[in-house]
């Protein structure tokens, strides 16, 4: 098992080394395969690993890789912990992740650079793998950075347009924001425990604040940004900056705006960064440190205000976006919202199991959107199309069971239903069972969220392949179906998004709980969500799905049977409208509050500091002065040789001048 393990995160690490050191010797095709082939072997080998440890006895395993630092009382190794929570993570993250490098293998022919694009790939699959099987916070945080370097270099990878440029330094440095906090939250996790190894800092933990009343208690344990705090302040103030570091990797609100602009990468890697990969990080590094936040009950609080907040946002935006792409991109977000509501409620269960649904259903719907963009000749704006379902039945037919499994259709009360309504409805129950201060804030706001998802989610289906066809007759002559390496993926995607969660919602959040986790996250909250969540009213089980259906009831109305009552709506509302479509303004805000200070104290750093004073006064200053000397004396250099007649007697004069008084002394 250790062998298997230690060949399902080094090769894809394999596959990158190949692919992108020798791409061009060995060619296109061979990059293509030999990646893919790696993946494939990972992939089947994850699930292996999940029925041995996940749904098997094993409790959990430890892999030695090498030594690594070794500084005084800080000793970090590198090897792999892999208990439920990896195993779920290892069959998302290699997965989808396969899928997405084979379907690549349609989507990306026409690119000269395919070798460099799929080592990119292979580099995002390990530095995910890096991360959720690391043992240590350090070797997190190694994995942490990879996929921010990867989503970079892969959102950027048409270096040559201007857009993606820009979305691709975006990406990055937003997350720089949010990696700032995870690294200061790692520091202050080795200030209070003395360690940053999973286990010795979860063992710790356990009995790490002292009782009520204690002498202790008020003591000072960590000074942070100038405030003394004890042992309970200063938790929060960990939880928080690690969920800093959580908010800026999956683009919750107020660090969200990176992800709408990573579309402009190719579609593939769209799949990848918001099914498998980056933005599951965040949603991963709560769920791994549920031991941490258990103990601070304000950290969980705001956990869950940050994501019921990002969930209606994102859902609101929704709304009325125009390219396909992003309109998925804001559901993402959106659905991230949800399971850090269930992470900030303590239903650790529900969140992963909405993470591992969501990775198919989203994957199905993003390359879902790629075969529709292949299919019209690289256009992404729904109102250039229409009326394609016709044309490209097998793609409309997969992006329905997406959209299904996405707007959580199924039968409450009853084992009928797509993959997101389990791990959805779960969520949403579990809010308004929760004891949390903010926990029926949280579930107003997740099923006003149900509502726009559904709304959207149909809008873009019936813009998409219904009505007339609103591309031009030269785009509708040659819209073709994928060709089956591109569908493929599509299928075995869709059969996730229809049963992953009536096979496995038992385990994740059900009977099998514990015997499914084993320990993996923290229970003692879980248990109480886990039962409870069984017996709120029946109008809350419904909840979900009045809302859906009305989502859908209203998105048939306004784009199939009465088309021009969304103008009129625009137009009546037009300042509302300008909002959502503007993204609440977001990059506007941004931009005027850091992008142009930044700019202004660069420019002035760089005209006034740099060109007027260190310039002024150092090399160009004293090399104007040895100009002005060089000139003068030039000058003196006439030619004429009265001149310098004449100053050989003015010479002789002082010399003899200074001899007659050096002799009178």
């Amino acid at each position: 098992m250790e062998t298997i393990i230690k060949a399902i995160v080094f090769l894809p690490l394999i596959g990158f080394l190949i692919a992108g050191l020798a791409g061009n010797q060995i060619g296109a095709k061979a990059s293509e395969f030999i990646t893919s082939g790696f993946m494939v072997i990972a992939a089947v080998f994850s699930w292996i690993v999940f029925f041995h440890i996940a749904m098997g006895e094993e409790q959990m395993l430890t892999v030695p890789v090498l030594r690594w630092i070794q500084s005084g009382s800080f000793d970090v190794a590198w090897s792999f912990r892999v208990d439920t929570l990896t195993a779920v993570m290892l069959v998302v993250v290699n997965s989808v992740s396969t899928l997405v490098h084979i379907y690549s293998i349609g989507y990306m022919h026409h690119d000269p650079h395919r070798p460099r694009f799929f080592g990119y790939l292979s580099l995002f699959t390990f530095a995910m793998l890096m991360l959720v099987t690391s043992d240590n916070l350090l070797q997190m945080f190694f994995g942490w950075e990879g996929v921010g370097l990867a989503s970079y270099l892969l959102i950027g990878f048409w270096y040559k347009k201007p857009s993606a440029c820009a979305a691709a330094m975006k990406a990055f440095i937003v997350n720089r924001v949010g990696d700032f906090g995870f690294a200061l939250g790692i520091f202050s996790v080795f200030v209070l425990f003395g360690s940053i190894s999973l286990e010795t800092v979860f063992a710790t933990a356990a009995t790490y604040l002292p009782a009520e009343g204690a002498a202790d208690a008020a003591e000072p344990v960590i000074t942070l940004f100038g405030m003394h705090l004890d042992k309970s302040h200063a938790l929060t103030a960990t939880c928080l900056l690690l969920f800093m570091g959580a908010m800026g990797k999956s683009a919750q609100f107020l660090l969200h705006t990176w992800l709408p602009d990573a579309m402009e990468g190719p579609t593939p890697v769209s799949a990848l960064i918001h099914a498998a990969t980056m933005v599951t990080a965040g949603v991963f590094l709560v769920a791994r440190m549920s031991p941490i936040f258990e103990l601070s009950h304000e950290a969980l609080m705001v956990v869950t205000l940050v994501g019921a907040i990002t969930a209606f946002f994102a859902a609101t935006v929704g709304l009325v976006q125009n390219d396909i792409k992003r309109v998925i991109a804001y559901s993402t977000c959106s659905q991230l919202g949800y399971m850090f509501v269930a992470l900030g409620i303590g239903a650790y269960g529900a969140a992963i199991f909405h993470l591992f649904t969501h990775a198919f259903f989203k994957a199905l719907l993003f390359l879902g959107a790629g075969s529709v963009i292949h299919a019209v000749d690289g256009e992404q704006d729904m109102r250039y199309m229409g009326g394609l379902r016709k044309h490209i039945p097998i793609t409309f037919w997969m992006m329905t069971i997406g959209t299904l499994a996405l707007t959580g259709v199924g039968i409450p009360g009853t084992s009928i239903g797509f993959a997101g309504f389990f791990s959805k409805d779960a969520i949403i129950e579990s809010a308004f069972a929760s004891h949390s201060a903010v926990g029926g804030f949280a579930f107003t706001l997740l099923v006003i969220a149900a509502l726009f998802t559904s709304f959207y989610s149909w809008r873009l289906a019936f813009l998409t392949f219904f009505g007339k066809p609103r591309a031009s007759s030269d785009v509708m002559h040659h819209v073709h179906e994928s060709p089956a390496v591109m569908l493929v993926p599509l299928y075995l995607l869709a059969a996730g998004a229809v049963a992953a969660g009536v096979i496995f919602v038992e385990y994740f959040f059900g009977h099998h709980y514990e015997e499914f986790w084993q320990g993996a996250l923290f229970t003692a909250a879980d248990n109480h969500v886990v039962h409870e969540f069984h017996d709120v009213p029946k109008w809350v089980k419904w909840s979900p799905f009045a809302a859906m259906a009305l989502g859908f009831v209203t998105a048939w109305y306004m784009y199939i049977r009465s088309p021009e009552t969304p103008k009129y709506l625009a137009e009546q509302h037009r300042g509302l409208y300008r909002f959502l479509l503007n993204k609440w303004y977001f990059d506007e805000l941004y931009d005027f509050l850091f992008v142009r200070p930044a700019m202004w104290i660069g420019r002035t750093l760089w005209k006034k500091g740099d060109g007027v004073v260190i310039d002024g006064f150092g090399p160009n200053g004293v090399a104007a002065r040895v100009m002005d000397v060089t000139d003068r004396v030039v000058r003196l250099q006439t030619g004429y040789l009265y001149h310098y007649a004449f100053a050989m007697l003015l010479g002789i004069a002082a010399l003899v001048t200074w001899m007659m008084l050096g002799s009178s002394l």
